[in-house]
């Protein structure tokens, strides 16, 4: 059975810090050729992680109040993740 995917927002460009809908697991999609960083950061403010998305969709797992910031525009939404 192949991987189902529950959409739970609307897919937006991300380029100032966003939780992305409080989102727990989040599609990310790079419509460039050229690999995009994206910072994780807590509630806080502090940063998690760093990550250098390439060309194609990736998925971040985080926390509900993390927030996610890409380097340049990047589409991001809320995802459920079955198998």
């Amino acid at each position: 059975m192949p991987s189902i995917l529950k959409l739970q927002g609307s897919e937006a460009g991300v380029t100032t810090a966003s939780n992305v809908g409080s989102a727990t697991v989040v599609r990310i999609f790079n419509g460039t050729t050229a690999g995009i960083l994206v910072t994780q950061k807590n509630f806080g403010g502090d940063t998690l992680a760093t990550v250098t998305v390439g060309p194609g969709v990736t998925f971040i797992k985080k926390a509900p109040t993390d927030t996610l910031t890409a380097a340049a525009s990047v589409l991001m939404v809320s995802v459920a993740h079955y198998t």
